[in-house]
């Protein structure tokens, strides 16, 4: 099992983005993913910058994917879509089905992201037929329909792919073609002055009650609790789970990072720090859990 560092999913400082990718050279992840998939207005890095940035932590030793948007809005978006696939180096995350459609054009393999629906054996054998090599499973996605999927695909003669799952971090939840940031600060969408950048973990969203209960990021809704999933990982390796995504944060990264490679090699699952995952068993994920 590996480990992944999941693409940016905050909009910080040019110059943060930069240190933090530094910093995570020396760290034990073997795939780095890299790429805007939420808002194209956040241009702190252009796409060229992300190509330049993914050669040097490629010739650092790890493996590097770009990502792509989720949702696309605009012509130029796609224009910065059709570069990012046709880099010549580097595998791609398809985040939404333009992507896909692209690579399949030409005769590129992608990684499904977890924004792609997929929820049985006829999606998964389709996506394979246009150049799928890894599937990120949906936030969604538990262990029920990851068997059944194995099952179903087993049962068609066919192989799973590489499975991917996200084991750390804000489970993005939600993506709509108004922005969120810019509702709360009372500004247009198109005049939001990049307030995302104010906000290095998403704004918080509690209910009336004053519970914690999202995070606004942008166009995009985020889970207000960091999931963890290093509890669960013998069910994961039982499940046939290949790759464990850890989502970046601006404080404590590396150290989460060593946790999960520590637990790997660890006789024993490490007691869990973050918030448990109940779409895994077909639960709700804000259940508490009984001793």
């Amino acid at each position: 099992m590996r480990l992944s560092l999941g693409s940016l999913q905050y909009f910080w400082p040019r110059q943060q983005v930069l240190e933090f990718y530094a910093q995570a050279l020396d760290w034990p992840v073997d795939i780095v993913y890299l790429g805007e998939t939420v808002c194209s207005k956040r241009r702190e890095l252009r796409t060229r910058d992300w190509i330049e940035l993914a050669g040097q932590i490629a010739d650092g030793g790890k493996q590097v994917v770009l990502s792509t948007l989720a949702l696309l809005e605009a012509e130029s978006e796609l224009g910065a879509l059709q570069r990012l696939v046709e880099n010549g180096r580097f595998l791609v995350e398809a985040n939404d089905m333009s992507a896909v459609q692209l690579c399949r054009e030409r005769g590129l393999p992608f990684v499904c992201g977890p924004s792609v629906n997929v929820y049985n054996a006829r999606d998964l054998q389709l996506l394979r037929e246009d150049g799928l090599c890894r599937l990120v499973l949906g936030v969604e996605q538990g262990r029920r329909l990851l068997d059944e999927l194995r099952q179903c695909t087993a049962a068609g003669g066919q192989r799973m792919p590489e499975l991917e799952v996200i084991a750390w971090g804000r489970l993005p939840l939600a993506y709509s073609a108004r922005c969120f940031t810019a509702r709360a600060h009372d500004v247009p969408k198109d005049q939001c002055g990049f307030r995302c950048i104010e906000h290095a973990q998403g704004m918080p969203l509690d209910t009336r009650e004053g519970q914690p209960l999202l995070r606004i990021n942008g166009i995009q809704i985020l889970s207000h609790a960091v999931t963890d999933m290093a509890p669960e990982l013998p069910s994961l390796q039982a499940a046939g789970v290949d790759i464990l995504r850890l989502y970046p944060q601006p404080d404590g990264m590396q150290a989460v990072v060593a946790r999960f490679h520590a637990a790997l090699s660890a006789a024993e699952p490490p007691p869990r720090v973050g918030a448990r995952n109940g779409y895994w068993f077909d639960e709700a994920g804000m259940e508490p859990v009984v001793a």
